[in-house]
Protein backbone atom coordinates (compact mmCIF):
# COMPACT_ATOMS: atom_id res chain seq x y z
CA UNK A 1 0.00 0.00 0.00
CA UNK A 2 2.90 2.33 0.80
CA UNK A 3 4.21 2.31 -2.76
CA UNK A 4 0.75 3.06 -4.14
CA UNK A 5 0.40 6.07 -1.87
CA UNK A 6 3.91 7.20 -2.78
CA UNK A 7 3.13 7.11 -6.50
CA UNK A 8 -0.09 9.03 -6.14
CA UNK A 9 1.43 11.56 -3.74
CA UNK A 10 4.32 12.24 -6.06
CA UNK A 11 2.00 12.58 -9.06
CA UNK A 12 -0.39 14.81 -7.18
CA UNK A 13 2.49 17.01 -6.03
CA UNK A 14 3.72 17.32 -9.59
CA UNK A 15 0.32 18.24 -10.99
CA UNK A 16 -0.68 20.58 -8.21
CA UNK A 17 2.03 22.98 -9.29
CA UNK A 18 1.35 26.08 -11.35
CA UNK A 19 2.03 24.08 -14.49
CA UNK A 20 -0.99 21.87 -13.84
CA UNK A 21 -3.26 24.89 -13.57
CA UNK A 22 -2.35 25.90 -17.12
CA UNK A 23 -4.80 23.39 -18.57
CA UNK A 24 -8.30 24.78 -18.50
CA UNK A 25 -10.04 21.87 -20.18
CA UNK A 26 -9.72 18.22 -21.22
CA UNK A 27 -11.16 16.41 -24.20
CA UNK A 28 -11.26 12.64 -23.85
CA UNK A 29 -11.81 9.83 -26.35
CA UNK A 30 -11.74 6.05 -26.13
CA UNK A 31 -13.88 3.10 -25.06
CA UNK A 32 -15.34 1.80 -21.78
CA UNK A 33 -12.04 2.35 -19.94
CA UNK A 34 -12.59 6.09 -20.47
CA UNK A 35 -16.36 6.48 -20.93
CA UNK A 36 -17.91 8.55 -18.11
CA UNK A 37 -21.52 8.11 -19.19
CA UNK A 38 -22.04 8.21 -22.96
CA UNK A 39 -23.49 4.71 -22.74
CA UNK A 40 -26.12 3.38 -20.37
CA UNK A 41 -27.49 -0.09 -19.73
CA UNK A 42 -29.67 -0.06 -22.85
CA UNK A 43 -27.00 1.42 -25.14
CA UNK A 44 -23.82 -0.26 -23.91
CA UNK A 45 -22.07 -3.35 -25.25
CA UNK A 46 -23.97 -6.61 -24.91
CA UNK A 47 -22.55 -8.71 -22.08
CA UNK A 48 -22.16 -5.67 -19.82
CA UNK A 49 -25.67 -4.27 -20.12
CA UNK A 50 -26.10 -3.71 -16.39
CA UNK A 51 -23.74 -0.74 -15.97
CA UNK A 52 -26.64 1.43 -14.78
CA UNK A 53 -27.26 -0.95 -11.86
CA UNK A 54 -25.54 -1.30 -8.50
CA UNK A 55 -22.89 -2.24 -7.50
CA UNK A 56 -21.34 -0.16 -10.32
CA UNK A 57 -20.06 3.10 -8.85
CA UNK A 58 -20.27 1.87 -5.28
CA UNK A 59 -16.78 2.84 -4.11
CA UNK A 60 -16.58 6.57 -4.81
CA UNK A 61 -19.88 7.86 -6.18
CA UNK A 62 -21.98 5.43 -4.08
CA UNK A 63 -24.35 4.92 -7.00
CA UNK A 64 -24.03 3.92 -10.67
CA UNK A 65 -22.75 6.69 -12.96
CA UNK A 66 -22.55 4.52 -16.11
CA UNK A 67 -18.81 4.16 -15.59
CA UNK A 68 -17.62 0.59 -16.05
CA UNK A 69 -15.99 0.35 -12.64
CA UNK A 70 -16.73 0.54 -8.95
CA UNK A 71 -15.54 4.16 -8.95
CA UNK A 72 -13.28 6.57 -10.76
CA UNK A 73 -11.42 5.91 -14.01
CA UNK A 74 -7.99 7.06 -15.19
CA UNK A 75 -9.56 10.11 -16.83
CA UNK A 76 -11.22 11.04 -13.53
CA UNK A 77 -7.93 10.92 -11.65
CA UNK A 78 -6.26 12.97 -14.38
CA UNK A 79 -8.97 15.63 -14.11
CA UNK A 80 -8.68 15.71 -10.31
CA UNK A 81 -4.91 16.06 -10.54
CA UNK A 82 -5.31 19.02 -12.87
CA UNK A 83 -7.80 20.61 -10.44
CA UNK A 84 -10.56 20.25 -13.03
CA UNK A 85 -14.04 18.76 -12.58
CA UNK A 86 -14.93 15.31 -13.86
CA UNK A 87 -15.57 15.34 -17.60
CA UNK A 88 -19.25 15.24 -18.59
CA UNK A 89 -20.25 12.85 -21.36
CA UNK A 90 -20.96 14.45 -24.72
CA UNK A 91 -24.44 12.94 -24.80
CA UNK A 92 -25.45 14.83 -21.65
CA UNK A 93 -26.88 17.93 -23.28
CA UNK A 94 -27.53 19.63 -19.94
CA UNK A 95 -24.00 19.26 -18.55
CA UNK A 96 -21.62 22.15 -18.07
CA UNK A 97 -18.90 21.61 -20.66
CA UNK A 98 -16.79 24.65 -19.78
CA UNK A 99 -13.86 22.51 -18.66
CA UNK A 100 -14.04 19.87 -21.37
CA UNK A 101 -16.04 16.99 -22.76
CA UNK A 102 -15.74 13.21 -22.79
CA UNK A 103 -16.48 11.60 -26.16
CA UNK A 104 -15.46 8.04 -25.19
CA UNK A 105 -18.03 5.30 -25.82
CA UNK A 106 -18.13 1.89 -24.17
CA UNK A 107 -17.82 -0.85 -26.76
CA UNK A 108 -16.38 1.57 -29.29
CA UNK A 109 -14.00 0.36 -31.98
CA UNK A 110 -11.09 1.87 -33.87
CA UNK A 111 -12.35 0.39 -37.14
CA UNK A 112 -15.53 1.87 -38.60
CA UNK A 113 -18.72 -0.03 -37.76
CA UNK A 114 -19.47 -0.80 -41.42
CA UNK A 115 -16.51 -3.18 -41.51
CA UNK A 116 -18.11 -5.41 -38.90
CA UNK A 117 -21.48 -5.24 -40.67
CA UNK A 118 -19.91 -6.35 -43.94
CA UNK A 119 -18.29 -9.30 -42.18
CA UNK A 120 -21.49 -10.32 -40.33
CA UNK A 121 -19.91 -9.42 -36.98
CA UNK A 122 -22.29 -6.67 -35.91
CA UNK A 123 -24.74 -8.68 -33.81
CA UNK A 124 -23.11 -7.97 -30.49
CA UNK A 125 -21.28 -4.70 -30.91
CA UNK A 126 -21.65 -1.00 -30.28
CA UNK A 127 -22.17 0.96 -33.53
CA UNK A 128 -19.97 3.87 -32.44
CA UNK A 129 -16.33 3.99 -33.50
CA UNK A 130 -13.48 6.47 -33.09
CA UNK A 131 -14.83 8.10 -36.26
CA UNK A 132 -18.14 8.66 -34.45
CA UNK A 133 -16.25 10.41 -31.68
CA UNK A 134 -14.60 12.70 -34.21
CA UNK A 135 -18.04 13.54 -35.64
CA UNK A 136 -19.21 14.40 -32.12
CA UNK A 137 -16.09 16.52 -31.55
CA UNK A 138 -16.80 18.42 -34.77
CA UNK A 139 -20.33 19.10 -33.55
CA UNK A 140 -18.92 20.39 -30.30
CA UNK A 141 -16.47 22.64 -32.18
CA UNK A 142 -19.32 24.10 -34.19
CA UNK A 143 -21.30 24.73 -31.01
CA UNK A 144 -18.30 26.75 -29.78
CA UNK A 145 -18.14 28.79 -32.97
CA UNK A 146 -15.01 27.00 -34.20
CA UNK A 147 -15.29 25.94 -37.84
CA UNK A 148 -12.85 24.03 -40.04
CA UNK A 149 -12.74 26.99 -42.40
CA UNK A 150 -11.41 29.18 -39.58
CA UNK A 151 -8.78 27.06 -37.75
CA UNK A 152 -6.86 30.08 -36.46
CA UNK A 153 -9.84 32.09 -35.24
CA UNK A 154 -10.15 33.31 -31.68
CA UNK A 155 -12.97 30.86 -31.04
CA UNK A 156 -10.85 27.94 -32.22
CA UNK A 157 -7.90 29.04 -30.12
CA UNK A 158 -10.20 29.09 -27.10
CA UNK A 159 -11.04 25.45 -27.76
CA UNK A 160 -7.52 24.17 -28.40
CA UNK A 161 -4.84 26.32 -26.76
CA UNK A 162 -5.42 25.42 -23.10
CA UNK A 163 -6.69 21.90 -23.70
CA UNK A 164 -5.28 18.50 -22.90
CA UNK A 165 -6.41 15.81 -25.33
CA UNK A 166 -6.57 12.46 -23.54
CA UNK A 167 -7.04 9.59 -25.99
CA UNK A 168 -7.81 6.49 -23.97
CA UNK A 169 -7.06 3.01 -25.17
CA UNK A 170 -9.14 1.85 -28.12
CA UNK A 171 -8.80 -1.27 -30.24
CA UNK A 172 -9.45 -4.00 -27.69
CA UNK A 173 -13.04 -4.32 -28.87
CA UNK A 174 -11.96 -4.68 -32.50
CA UNK A 175 -10.12 -7.89 -31.64
CA UNK A 176 -12.84 -9.10 -29.29
CA UNK A 177 -15.63 -8.71 -31.85
CA UNK A 178 -13.77 -10.81 -34.41
CA UNK A 179 -12.89 -13.64 -32.02
CA UNK A 180 -13.65 -16.98 -33.68
CA UNK A 181 -14.24 -15.41 -37.10
CA UNK A 182 -12.25 -15.75 -40.29
CA UNK A 183 -10.92 -12.20 -39.92
CA UNK A 184 -7.28 -12.43 -38.85
CA UNK A 185 -5.66 -10.55 -36.02
CA UNK A 186 -3.18 -9.09 -38.50
CA UNK A 187 -6.06 -7.62 -40.51
CA UNK A 188 -7.60 -6.08 -37.40
CA UNK A 189 -4.26 -4.61 -36.31
CA UNK A 190 -3.62 -3.08 -39.73
CA UNK A 191 -7.10 -1.57 -40.07
CA UNK A 192 -7.39 -0.46 -36.44
CA UNK A 193 -4.01 1.25 -36.42
CA UNK A 194 -4.79 2.95 -39.72
CA UNK A 195 -8.15 4.29 -38.49
CA UNK A 196 -6.70 5.40 -35.19
CA UNK A 197 -3.72 7.11 -36.80
CA UNK A 198 -6.07 8.98 -39.13
CA UNK A 199 -8.07 10.10 -36.11
CA UNK A 200 -4.95 11.41 -34.37
CA UNK A 201 -3.77 13.10 -37.56
CA UNK A 202 -7.09 14.91 -37.82
CA UNK A 203 -6.93 16.03 -34.17
CA UNK A 204 -3.43 17.39 -34.61
CA UNK A 205 -4.26 19.08 -37.90
CA UNK A 206 -7.21 20.81 -36.23
CA UNK A 207 -4.89 22.26 -33.62
CA UNK A 208 -4.40 19.82 -30.75
CA UNK A 209 -1.03 20.59 -29.14
CA UNK A 210 -0.97 18.46 -25.99
CA UNK A 211 -2.01 14.86 -26.60
CA UNK A 212 -1.77 11.74 -24.44
CA UNK A 213 -2.37 8.40 -26.18
CA UNK A 214 -2.89 5.27 -24.11
CA UNK A 215 -1.67 1.95 -25.44
CA UNK A 216 -3.68 -1.23 -24.97
CA UNK A 217 -3.46 -2.98 -21.58
CA UNK A 218 -2.50 -6.63 -21.14
CA UNK A 219 -5.91 -7.87 -22.21
CA UNK A 220 -4.82 -11.47 -21.81
CA UNK A 221 -4.99 -10.92 -18.03
CA UNK A 222 -8.72 -10.13 -18.01
CA UNK A 223 -10.91 -12.82 -16.39
CA UNK A 224 -12.89 -12.95 -19.66
CA UNK A 225 -9.79 -13.95 -21.62
CA UNK A 226 -8.60 -16.32 -18.90
CA UNK A 227 -11.98 -18.05 -18.86
CA UNK A 228 -12.19 -18.54 -22.61
CA UNK A 229 -8.59 -19.57 -23.36
CA UNK A 230 -7.18 -23.08 -22.88
CA UNK A 231 -5.23 -23.53 -19.66
CA UNK A 232 -1.95 -24.22 -21.49
CA UNK A 233 -2.01 -20.83 -23.22
CA UNK A 234 -0.17 -18.83 -20.56
CA UNK A 235 2.74 -16.38 -20.46
CA UNK A 236 5.36 -15.41 -17.88
CA UNK A 237 2.86 -13.59 -15.66
CA UNK A 238 0.20 -16.30 -15.85
CA UNK A 239 -2.03 -14.54 -18.39
CA UNK A 240 -3.22 -15.67 -21.84
CA UNK A 241 -0.09 -15.68 -23.97
CA UNK A 242 -1.72 -15.54 -27.41
CA UNK A 243 -3.90 -12.55 -26.47
CA UNK A 244 -1.09 -10.64 -24.81
CA UNK A 245 1.21 -11.27 -27.77
CA UNK A 246 -1.45 -9.84 -30.05
CA UNK A 247 -1.91 -6.78 -27.85
CA UNK A 248 1.83 -6.19 -27.57
CA UNK A 249 2.22 -6.36 -31.35
CA UNK A 250 -0.54 -3.75 -31.66
CA UNK A 251 1.21 -1.44 -29.21
CA UNK A 252 4.53 -1.69 -30.99
CA UNK A 253 2.98 -0.60 -34.29
CA UNK A 254 1.08 2.18 -32.52
CA UNK A 255 4.28 3.56 -30.99
CA UNK A 256 5.91 3.56 -34.40
CA UNK A 257 3.00 5.57 -35.82
CA UNK A 258 3.21 8.06 -32.94
CA UNK A 259 6.88 8.61 -33.79
CA UNK A 260 5.88 9.48 -37.33
CA UNK A 261 3.20 11.88 -36.10
CA UNK A 262 5.73 13.63 -33.87
CA UNK A 263 7.84 14.32 -36.94
CA UNK A 264 4.84 15.60 -38.89
CA UNK A 265 3.64 17.82 -36.03
CA UNK A 266 6.74 19.06 -34.18
CA UNK A 267 4.72 21.85 -32.56
CA UNK A 268 2.71 19.27 -30.60
CA UNK A 269 3.64 17.11 -27.63
CA UNK A 270 2.41 13.54 -28.16
CA UNK A 271 2.79 11.35 -25.07
CA UNK A 272 2.48 7.57 -25.17
CA UNK A 273 0.98 6.22 -21.93
CA UNK A 274 2.24 2.66 -21.57
CA UNK A 275 -0.79 0.76 -20.29
CA UNK A 276 0.84 -2.53 -21.22
CA UNK A 277 3.77 -2.18 -18.85
CA UNK A 278 1.71 -0.43 -16.17
CA UNK A 279 -0.55 -3.47 -15.95
CA UNK A 280 2.37 -5.89 -16.11
CA UNK A 281 4.18 -4.03 -13.33
CA UNK A 282 1.25 -4.57 -10.98
CA UNK A 283 0.85 -8.18 -12.06
CA UNK A 284 4.50 -8.90 -11.25
CA UNK A 285 4.33 -7.42 -7.77
CA UNK A 286 0.68 -6.96 -6.74
CA UNK A 287 1.34 -6.77 -3.00
CA UNK A 288 3.50 -3.70 -3.56
CA UNK A 289 0.33 -1.89 -4.66
CA UNK A 290 -2.00 -3.26 -2.02
CA UNK A 291 -3.43 -5.84 -4.42
CA UNK A 292 -4.26 -9.31 -3.13
CA UNK A 293 -6.28 -10.67 -6.08
CA UNK A 294 -4.74 -10.38 -9.56
CA UNK A 295 -6.97 -12.62 -11.67
CA UNK A 296 -10.40 -12.92 -10.11
CA UNK A 297 -13.19 -10.41 -10.83
CA UNK A 298 -14.48 -8.57 -7.78
CA UNK A 299 -18.02 -8.32 -9.14
CA UNK A 300 -19.13 -11.54 -10.76
CA UNK A 301 -20.27 -15.08 -10.31
CA UNK A 302 -18.85 -18.48 -11.07
CA UNK A 303 -16.45 -18.91 -8.18
CA UNK A 304 -12.98 -20.26 -8.87
CA UNK A 305 -10.74 -19.53 -10.50
CA UNK A 306 -11.88 -16.21 -12.03
CA UNK A 307 -15.35 -15.47 -10.59
CA UNK A 308 -16.65 -14.70 -14.08
CA UNK A 309 -19.59 -15.94 -16.11
CA UNK A 310 -20.05 -14.29 -19.49
CA UNK A 311 -23.80 -14.95 -19.31
CA UNK A 312 -24.24 -13.53 -15.81
CA UNK A 313 -22.14 -10.41 -15.43
CA UNK A 314 -21.84 -7.64 -12.85
CA UNK A 315 -25.02 -5.69 -12.22
CA UNK A 316 -27.28 -8.68 -12.80
CA UNK A 317 -29.72 -9.30 -9.94
CA UNK A 318 -28.00 -12.51 -8.82
CA UNK A 319 -24.43 -11.14 -8.94
CA UNK A 320 -22.68 -9.68 -5.91
CA UNK A 321 -19.44 -7.75 -5.49
CA UNK A 322 -16.57 -8.43 -3.15
CA UNK A 323 -16.43 -6.26 -0.02
CA UNK A 324 -12.86 -5.14 -0.72
CA UNK A 325 -12.52 -4.01 -4.37
CA UNK A 326 -9.44 -1.99 -3.40
CA UNK A 327 -7.60 -5.31 -3.15
CA UNK A 328 -8.56 -6.39 -6.69
CA UNK A 329 -7.19 -5.49 -10.12
CA UNK A 330 -10.33 -6.43 -12.02
CA UNK A 331 -13.84 -5.24 -11.32
CA UNK A 332 -16.27 -7.11 -13.60
CA UNK A 333 -14.29 -9.48 -15.79
CA UNK A 334 -13.03 -6.89 -18.28
CA UNK A 335 -12.91 -3.47 -16.61
CA UNK A 336 -10.68 -2.48 -13.72
CA UNK A 337 -11.29 -1.38 -10.17
CA UNK A 338 -10.91 2.22 -9.05
CA UNK A 339 -7.86 1.10 -7.07
CA UNK A 340 -6.16 -0.22 -10.21
CA UNK A 341 -7.07 2.85 -12.27
CA UNK A 342 -5.55 5.00 -9.53
CA UNK A 343 -2.27 3.09 -9.57
CA UNK A 344 -2.12 3.18 -13.39
CA UNK A 345 -2.75 6.93 -13.41
CA UNK A 346 0.13 7.44 -11.00
CA UNK A 347 2.41 5.51 -13.32
CA UNK A 348 1.38 7.68 -16.27
CA UNK A 349 1.61 11.11 -14.72
CA UNK A 350 4.68 10.29 -12.64
CA UNK A 351 6.49 9.94 -15.94
CA UNK A 352 7.98 6.48 -15.54
CA UNK A 353 5.53 4.88 -17.95
CA UNK A 354 4.90 7.77 -20.30
CA UNK A 355 7.04 8.59 -23.32
CA UNK A 356 8.02 11.38 -23.24
CA UNK A 357 7.39 11.86 -19.50
CA UNK A 358 4.10 13.53 -18.68
CA UNK A 359 5.96 16.32 -16.90
CA UNK A 360 7.52 17.20 -20.27
CA UNK A 361 4.08 18.00 -21.59
CA UNK A 362 3.34 20.15 -18.53
CA UNK A 363 6.62 22.03 -18.84
CA UNK A 364 6.02 22.64 -22.54
CA UNK A 365 2.59 24.08 -21.74
CA UNK A 366 4.09 26.50 -19.21
CA UNK A 367 6.65 27.72 -21.73
CA UNK A 368 3.88 28.34 -24.28
CA UNK A 369 1.02 30.00 -22.40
Amino acid sequence: MLITFTIIFFASSLLSSSSAASFKKIYAFGDSFTDTGNTEAHTGPNGFVHVSNPPYGTTFFHHPTNRYSDGRLVIDFVAESLSLPFLPPFRDSKANKTHGVNFAVAGSTAINHEFFVRNNLSLDITPESIETQMIWFNRYLESQGCRDSEPGSDRCREVFDDALFWVGEIGVNDYAYTLGSTVSGDTIRRLAIYSFTEFLHTLLKKGAKYVVVEGLPTTGCFPLAMTLAPSDDRDDIGCVKSVNNQTNAHNLVLQSKLSELRQQFPQAVIVYADYWNAYRTVMKSPASYGIKESFKACCGTGGEPYNFDVFNTCGSPSVTACPDPYEYINWDGVHLTEAMYKVVTGMFIDGNLSDPPFKTLLERKVRKP
